[in-house]
């Protein structure tokens, strides 16, 4: 029943923001995001932008946290971000390419941080794009490496609906959060990034 609770405060919220910030203290974050999204897309709640997308990598939970878990690592395989500046402990500074040479800016705040298993986030007050979400490591059945689920919730800024935040990042978030994964994979298992879909750069 407090678990049901939780997700309902966090519905009260109208995003995953509010699932992750009700969730948090119980350590049942993840869960309860992925409860109160599929909730939110039956009753149309939310008008924000949710993209979910699980890739399985040839590495331990340990390795994948670690890497991740150092932000300023993400734009070697998130294209869209230009930097990310760890502030401390909590807070981190990202900077992402927005449509004709111009860029947007926030500042994140870690909210569930489970060694090994779990980051989840959301952007502090103030910034250009509002966003949530968080990452899961996961053992994969059979020995099989690690099941990596990221969830991502987009608040489009001053009233932008549809595809127009899409094009903010240069494609659809779906595709991006996609591309992303498949990047991450490879640096992750043969540290570097293949150039087309079943070619490699060449580089050792």
């Amino acid at each position: 029943m407090f678990f049901y609770l939780l997700v309902l405060y966090g519905l009260s919220q109208r995003s995953l923001r509010g699932a992750i910030m009700a969730l948090a203290g119980g350590g049942l974050v993840y869960r309860g995001a992925t409860a109160q999204t599929g909730i939110q897309e039956a009753t149309g709640m939310n008008q924000s932008i949710k993209v979910e997308k699980t890739v399985t990598i040839a590495k331990s939970p340990e390795e994948l946290y670690r890497f991740w878990h150092n932000f300023e690592n993400l734009p070697n395989f998130m294209k869209h971000l230009k930097s990310v500046k760890v502030i401390d402990e909590k807070r981190s500074h990202w900077i992402a390419n927005a449509p004709m040479g111009n860029s947007v800016e926030w500042d994140a705040e870690i909210i569930n941080d489970r060694e090994n298993k779990l980051i989840a986030w959301a952007s502090v007050e103030g910034a250009d794009i509002d966003n949530s979400g968080f990452v899961r490591f996961q053992p994969a059945p059979a020995g099989r490496g690690t099941e990596v689920k990221v969830v991502i919730e987009y608040n489009p800024p001053g009233g932008v609906v549809g595809s127009a935040i899409a094009k903010l990042f240069g494609e659809e978030p779906e595709q991006q959060v996609g591309d992303d994964l498949r990047r991450f994979k490879q640096i992750m298992e043969a540290s570097e990034i293949a150039t087309t879909e079943g070619q490699s750069s060449g580089r050792k």
